[in-house]
């Protein structure tokens, strides 16, 4: 029996921030020493709102340094560009064709989407949980790590794939599609807004004030820290719901500084908020430094870069077009000459 395979990704719109690297990316790499681990850059989904096409290629390859830069080991893993492996592209719509409209005009994400985007809506936005489920399925995932967000989108991939798609044209002995199973991230995955300790720190909020990202100098770092919502009590805590923030800020610390939540915890607990920012933003910087300046490395000399993503690719094309092969002989499509 092979190690189990995992799945992963992250749109290159907009710079990743510390919830990226702690939320997920940080897992990622955790992953490497025991799982097979495919992780891309979903350039695809980036595209379904509008953006910037002068940027979108830089930005992709820049994701994918911070992807190394952060940990990922080309020897222990896949890194690709989702675009260049075109079977995404061909199964989603293979997918699309068995889904029923319902199930994506129920998503509720496509519902907060489309009140933003109004007339501007695309259909690529209402479909992308059909692509997302391409992306899972192609690779024969056995789990695929989601946070709270996600959830809903994993179980519609599940349900593709065993309602529409193995229940039509597979077989108990011989199902089409394997169906993978969620893999809950651990403790502290959730980073929350610097503007509001209540929301998650998103790459999509307006205000740049709300997130620390993962290529922002030390001056921004400090700045956005000193700026950070905290409240007009002494001391910080974990675990009072009134005090969101300061759980928060400290939990934050608490990672970066790599003392842990007991210490944290002990070492600010009577500490003022003019004396804790600083040590929040010291650790950030030092926290980012390693990441920055490894990033710099591979911009700078993009031949590693594309190594990498030229041996991604090819790995994972050698495991996506095979499973390609069984949907489209599963609907009865033409052999390729």
């Amino acid at each position: 029996m092979g190690r189990p395979r995992v799945l992963s990704g992250v749109q290159p719109t907009g710079a990743l921030h510390l919830g990226n690297w702690l939320g997920a990316i940080r897992n990622w790499v955790d992953l490497q020493d025991s799982h097979d681990t495919f992780v891309c850059v979903v350039d695809l989904h980036a595209i379904t709102v509008p953006h910037a096409p002068e940027r979108l290629a830089q930005d992709t390859l820049s994701t994918a340094a911070l992807y190394l830069a952060c940990g990922m080991d080309p020897q222990r893993c896949s890194i690709f560009i989702q675009s260049q492996v075109s079977a995404h592209s061909e199964l989603g719509w293979l997918l699309n064709c068995v889904t029923p409209l319902n199930w994506l005009e129920r998503m509720i994400q496509f519902k907060e989407k489309a009140v933003k985007h109004g007339d501007n809506v695309s259909v690529g936005l209402l479909d992308y949980p059909v692509l997302m489920a391409a992306d899972i399925l192609l690779y024969d995932a056995d789990l695929v790590p989601v946070g709270e967000d996600q959830k809903q989108h994993l179980e519609l991939a599940r349900d593709i794939a065993q309602q529409r798609v193995n229940a039509r044209f597979g077989s108990k002995d011989a199902p089409v599609l394997k169906v993978p199973k969620p893999m809950i991230l651990k403790e502290g995955a959730r980073v929350m807004s610097l503007t509001d300790g209540r929301s998650k720190m998103s790459k999509s909020d307006p205000n740049e004030g709300s997130r620390i990202t993962l290529l922002d100098p030390p001056e921004l770092i400090t700045k956005k820290i000193k700026r950070a919502k905290t409240d007009p009590e002494r001391g910080l805590e974990f675990g009072n719901p009134d005090r969101p923030e300061t759980d928060n800020l400290l939990g934050l610390y608490s990672i970066l500084s790599g003392i842990g939540r007991e210490a944290a915890a002990a070492e600010c607990a009577e500490m003022g908020w003019g004396q804790f920012k600083p040590l929040l933003a010291e650790a950030t910087v030092a926290a980012l430094e390693p990441i920055q300046a490894r990033h710099r490395e591979l911009m700078a000399d993009r031949s590693e870069l594309d190594r990498v993503l030229t041996e991604g690719q090819q790995n994972a094309e050698t495991v996506a077009n095979a499973t390609l092969q069984r949907v489209r002989d599963a609907l009865g499509l033409a052999k390729r000459s």
